[in-house]
Formats: C-alpha cells, structure tokens, sequence
C-alpha cells in the first residue's frame, strides 16, 4: 500500500518539536477502527512518531496501535504485506490535538490546511499467491471434524482429570506431503472461523529424500523452522509464533478468528548431512495443524469454564448503532441492561485452582459501528472481586489481551483506548474506545472466590454508546460519516467552558465565564465615544453607524456566550460585521473633504460591498484588510476631487506668468500653501493617539487565541472604537482650513480661486 499526500504544511523537519501539540497539523493510522489521537494528553508524545530524513521509522508497529505522523509538504509512505494486514484501515488528519476551548461559533485564529492525496493498494489477484510478483503459492489446508476426544488422551493434558470432551478440527495440505529444498520457505493458510480453545501446528513423519537416488534417510535432527502470523505472511523477523515443530510443535492458545498464514522453512541441512552441500536433498514432512474447540457454552482450560454469546438489545430511542448486551440464558431477564453475574459465574469448587476460575462473553460489533464506544460496568454492595480482560478476535488469558481492569492502580490505563472512570472497591467503570469491528472476548478471573454463594450480589453491564458518559453532560453528541460512507463515528462538541475527547475537561469556570463575557458584551460600550462625537459634530449618518454598531456587537457577543439571543445567530452575526464594515470606512469618509453629494454616492457605495462581504464569508481575516483598503480608497478621492479642483485654478493662474522663473516661483508656493492646508487639516496630536490606539488594537486582534480570546477581542472592541474617536476628533473645522484668499506670488501674480476676480483693466 502506498500513500503519496500533498498539503500546504510548510514546516521544517526540526522546527516540529518546537511545535506545540495543540497547533500541529498530524496524520494518523489505526487498524481496525479510527485513530483518536489525543484521548490521552500522557500518550501524545509517544503516539507521535519522529520524522528522519523524509522516511517514517517504526511504522511496523501499526497492527497493534495507532501511529500519528507530523504533517509535510510532501509526505509518503509505502508498507509491504509484512507491515499491514487485510481489513478495513483507517486514516484521520488533526490540525492539533488535546483540549482545546472552541469559543461557541466565534472566528478561529487557527491556521487551516488543505491537501490531496492518492491511495493505491497492489495486490494479486488471486487468494493463494502473493509476493512482489505474485509468483509465490500459498497453500490453503483443508479442514474436516475429526473425531471428539477427551483432553486426558493428549499426554501434554493427562495431568486433568476431567470427562469433558473437545472437538478437533483438523486441517492438511491437500498434497498431503510437502518437501523443501535447504532455506526454501513454503507457505499455507489456515481459516479460523470461530471461538476455539487452541490451535496446534505439527509436523509429521519427517524424513530426508535425495531426488537422484531416490533415497530416503532419516531426518530427526533437520531444523524445520515454522513461523505463524495472523493476518499476514509470517518471516524470520516479523511474527506471532515460532517453534522448530520437528523437535515440538506450535501451541497457540485461544487463537483470534480470522485468516492464520504459517510459513515452513528448513534450516542447516548441510549442517545435517554433514557438511555436503548436496543441492537435490530436500527434507519432506506431513504438516498439520489440529483446531480445538469446546462444546456450545463451554470454554477455557479443559472446556470447562461457563462462555455466553452476548446477544444485541437495541436502545429505544437510540442513536445509530447503540445498544446493549445480554447473555443468552435463561437466568437473565430481557427487561434490563444489566443482568446479575453470581449466577452465571463458573463454579470454582469444580475446576482446580480458585485464582484460575474464569467466565467468558462473546460478542460481535457490527460492521459500520467502529466509531463506537463499549461501555462495561461492574456494582455491588461488597468489594469486588473480580478482573476483567477484553481481546479482539478471541478469548483473553493472563498472557494475552488488549486491555484489562485489575484494580484501579493496576488496568489499561496507559493504553490510548482505554479510559477508566469513576472505579472504587465496589464499582468499576470505563471505556474502550472507538471499538473495531468483529469478535470481542471478554473474560472474568474470580479472585478468591469459594464454594459458598455470596449475599451480595454483583451486576454487569455491557453496552454499545456513540459518545463516552454523554458527553459528560458538557456537549453535544454528534454523528457523522467517514469519507467512504461505510462508518459512522461520533464526537462530542462540547460547550463553550470544556474540552477533551468527552467534554471532561473544565478550561473555564462558571464563575470565569460569567466575567469573561461581562467584559465581552460590556466592550462594545466604548462605541458610545465616537458616536458622541458625530452627534456633536452634526455627523447623522456615523452617528447611525456607530450606534448600531456598538449594539449590534454587544447583542451578538451576548448570543455567543449562551446569555440572550433575539435573533438568529446568522442574523446577529451577519449585522454585527456589516456595521463593523461600515464603521470602519465611514471614519475615512469623514476624514474627507466630499460634498453631501459626493458622500452619499460612497456611503451606498461601501454599504453594498460591506454588505457582500459580510454575508459570503463575514470571519475571514482577508476582511480587515479589504476593509481599510477600501476606506483608504474613499479618503484618497475625497482628497484628490479636493486637489483636482486646486490644480484647475492654478494652471489657470500661472497661464498669465510666462517667465519660467515665476512658474517655479507659483509652483513653490502651491506646494508651500498645500502642506499648510494639510498641517491646519488635522489636530495632529488626536492623529497620534489614534495611530497608537489603532496599532494597539492589531496587536490585541494577532494575540487571539482561543484560550485568551476573551479578553484580547474585548480590548479589541475597545481599542478600535478609541482609535476611531480619536480620529473623528483629529478632523480641525472648516473655518481653519479655508485656503488664504487671494494670497500674492511674485511679481505681483495671484493665486486665483472660485471667489477671486481680476479688476477691470488688470
């Protein structure tokens, strides 16, 4: 399988340790089920897998755990069969991980990525062949029932006295006898379809045949080396189990359901036939493979310990995929999730050790719920005594399982998929998360357990949810689909104060929240200063403007935070950053010099394309800029129709001076007298503060985060209705910036204007 992926991720390769977890873009891989990076913030760094030159190390490791890589520009990956195993995988993109508050539907200052990527998996065509060129055979055994028999005729068992009988399945080579030339390796599959006690791989009448000869010698020292794997061909370096069967075979206890491949390979033998390095000797075997199962309902060592196949009880009302779980049996009743265990439990009196007494549970998780979450529970009125182990595709032992619960100091804790809640001495509860589909074991060890039935009673439950204790009453439990639309997972959007996977994490206090949206909602007051001011000044249409502002935003930060909303949130989000617009450029407009006519034309003008901008994409950053883009726009032409109107009257004046002497001279003199205009325009000391309010105001707005978001966009509310006070307030009167009348160049010529007429004769 290769994965070839391009995204927008400029990054170095030793600038991503510098990177906090929380805004670093990672790929994740899970087998099974979809990856969920940041349950545990202990896990994050050993979940991240380091990046060498542009290759990813340890990816070998994907079969048993999830694996999270940094985001590149340019980002492969190519696994061979020895690396992945058939079944559904499953990949997720994080920008960031861990808690993180979402401030309700307010702007994130977190960057976004995009990427493309291009998925090919290689395969043969056939189930029986494999390898680069698909020019390897892969055997396929044969499976019949064999006869039952009782575990005290297998004399690794004789030590049991005990009459209950296992059935054998036994599998062969349909050629029955195979032969291997020196390090030649031969391959064969085995189909396990269901719960079985043990699965054995031997190897029978071994013997040496030289081809030329057609001699046959003894072969009791030949190394036959026998690799077995599930779900992938098994090597030298990479498998489950391996054994030299000609000396003993492969015992693998309670085998996982699924596809077994079993590799043969002879080792040394020369070495055997005393250093002769004849090529045609090759040694020869009957290969068999013996699958043990117990009666219906029985499991365990000997088959003698109680198993229930759980079956599915669906929610009333539910959502997709959720249920509960209960044995079949007639000692539980249907009409509860919970059902009592004393008596289901095996009885320890009967079958040896009372530390070694276990009761197992079977059941499947349907195909489509991976991103589901089993839920298991133990009560009672005593301590408990009892442990409980889980494994995928098979039952669980002391030496094999996925995750377990011993006590609370003693579980699964530190796996990324097991989270552990309220548990004490008489109560145990937690999580697997996003469960892969297929066959579940569950164990129970008794400990300490005794004949004598216990007056306290102890219940169970097993269940199937969409999202981990509701949410923790913190969010909202939401659906959705992956890209195949084959899986649903669920996630839980939390409020505005909590964060984590579940909503589990406080990040603000009621009391915090309180304060943090006082400052929120009460910023917006600070509208009032420049709305004052255009009220004093005659200003009707800013003083509109900046008035609806400052409530507009107030009323909609107010609905953001969970306190009041009049309308809908589309609503007061779309007037809140409309006027906002609007406010922005009608301070440059009034900073002009347009007529009423004139400013009329650019206050529609600027509603229409502020009004746009505000209903397509109202929180994208590009806005601020387009916003003073076009506020700097509407001040430039009221200064150039200003300066238009001069340049007229001059060209006209200096028609009259044909000297070149006195033109420069009239030219200074513009100049000289335009700069006054300019410097008597502005009361240059409001200009100042403005100026320093403003970048104030950009230093708040680039400080936005989602942690301090609160208090940065409330000093940005206040900062840049400061900073357009002070700007209405550097505008001087009309009375100081009336140009000099009549004003005398050189050599007796006059600067002409719409009031200056030449006397008669002159």
């Amino acid at each position: 399988m290769s994965v070839a992926m391009n995204s927008n991720v400029h990054r170095a390769t030793g600038d991503i340790a510098k990177v906090p977890k929380s805004t670093l873009p990672l790929i994740c891989f899970r087998d099974g089920s979809p990856p969920l990076p940041d349950v545990n913030s202990s896990l994050m760094d050993s979940v991240l897998v380091s990046l060498y030159n542009g290759s990813f190390k340890g990816i070998e490791a994907l079969q048993s755990s999830e694996q999270c890589y940094p985001m590149q520009k340019i980002f492969t990956v190519k696994l061979t069969n020895e690396q992945i195993s058939p079944g559904v995988w499953y990949f997720g993109l994080f920008n960031g991980i861990g808690p993180t508050r979402t401030q309700s539907k307010m702007i994130n200052r977190a960057p976004a990525y995009s990427f493309s990527a291009n998925i090919t998996v290689e395969g043969c065509t056939t189930l029986t062949t494999w390898g680069p060129d698909c020019n390897q055979t892969i055997n396929p055994l044969s499976c019949a029932l064999s006869d039952s028999y009782s575990p005290a005729d297998n004399s690794s068992e004789a030590g049991f006295n005990n009459q209950t009988i296992e059935y054998v399945i036994s599998c062969k080579n349909n050629f029955d006898t195979s032969c291997h030339r020196d390090g030649e390796p031969k391959f064969y599959s085995l189909d396990v379809v269901g719960v079985s006690q043990e699965l054995k791989i031997v190897a029978i009448d071994v013997w040496l045949n030289e081809t030329s000869s057609n001699k046959t010698k003894n072969a009791s020292g030949v190394n036959l080396i026998c690799f077995a794997r599930h779900g992938a061909i098994p090597s030298e370096t990479v498998h489950d189990y391996s054994s030299n069967i000609n000396k003993s075979p492969i015992v693998i206890p309670f085998p996982k359901v699924g596809r077994w491949y079993i590799t043969i390979l002879p080792v040394n033998l020369s070495k055997e036939l005393g250093g002769s390095s004849d090529t045609d000797m090759k040694v020869c075997c009957i290969m068999e493979s013996k699958l043990l199962e117990c009666p219906v309902g029985k499991a365990g060592a000997n088959c003698t310990r109680e198993m229930y196949n759980l079956q599915t009880a669906l929610r009333k009302g539910s959502g997709y995929f959720e249920s509960y779980y209960l044995p079949v049996s007639e000692k539980v009743s249907p009409d509860s999730a919970n059902f009592p265990l004393d008596s289901l439990l095996t009885n320890s009196s009967l079958h040896g050790e009372p530390d070694e007494t276990w009761t197992y549970f079977i059941l499947d998780i349907p195909r489509g719920a991976a991103g589901g979450n089993i839920h298991i529970r133990l009560a009672s009125d005593a301590k408990i005594n009892y442990e409980v182990y889980a494994r995928f595709g098979g039952l669980p032992s002391l030496t094999s399982w996925d995750y377990y619960f011993a006590n609370k100091t003693s579980s699964s804790v530190g796996s990324m998929f097991f989270n552990l809640y309220n548990s004490s001495e008489n109560k145990v509860d937690f999580y697997i998360l996003y469960i892969r589909e297929g066959t579940w074991g569950f164990g129970l060890r008794h400990l300490n357990t005794t004949s004598g039935v216990s007056k306290f009673q102890t219940t169970m439950s097993i269940s199937l949810e969409r999202c981990p204790r509701r949410c923790s009453s913190h969010g909202r439990c939401d659906t959705s689909l992956d890209v195949s639309g084959l899986t649903t997972y669920s996630y839980c959007s939390c409020d505005r104060d909590h964060g984590g996977f579940d909503c589990s994490i406080e990040l603000v206090s009621h009391h915090g929240h309180v304060w943090q949206s006082i400052f929120l909602i009460a910023s917006n007051a600070a509208a009032a200063l420049p709305a004052f001011w255009a009220l004093r000044q005659k200003a009707l249409a800013e003083w509109i403007i900046f008035t609806s502002s400052g409530i507009a935003s107030g009323i909609y930060h107010a609905c953001d935070v969970g306190t009041w909303c009049p309308l809908g949130f589309g609503v007061l989000q779309f007037m809140d950053f409309w006027l906002s617009f609007m406010a922005v450029v009608s301070t440059f407009v009034y900073l002009g010099t347009l007529d009423e006519g004139l400013k009329r034309a650019v206050h529609t003008a600027v509603a229409i394309l502020t009004a746009l901008m505000a209903y397509t994409k109202a929180t994208r950053p590009a806005n601020i800029i387009l916003v003073m883009a076009i506020g700097t726009v509407a001040l430039l032409i009221g200064w150039l129709v200003e300066l238009s109107t001069k340049c007229r009257s001059f060209s006209f004046s200096i028609r009259f001076s044909l000297n070149t002497h006195e033109r420069l001279q009239a030219v200074r003199g513009w100049l000289k007298n335009l700069f006054k205009t300019i410097v008597r325009r502005f009361r240059w000391g409001f200009v100042l503060a403005g100026v320093t309010v403003l970048a104030m105001a950009v230093i708040s707005w680039i400080l936005e985060s989602s942690e301090s978001y609160w208090v940065w966009h409330s000093i940005w509310h206040i900062t840049i209705y400061t900073s357009s006070f002070f700007f209405l307030c550097s505008k001087a009167s009309t009375a100081s910036t009336v140009d000099m009348e009549n004003q005398t160049l050189p050599n007796g010529a006059y600067e002409l204007t719409r009031q200056d007429s030449f006397p008669r004769g002159q």
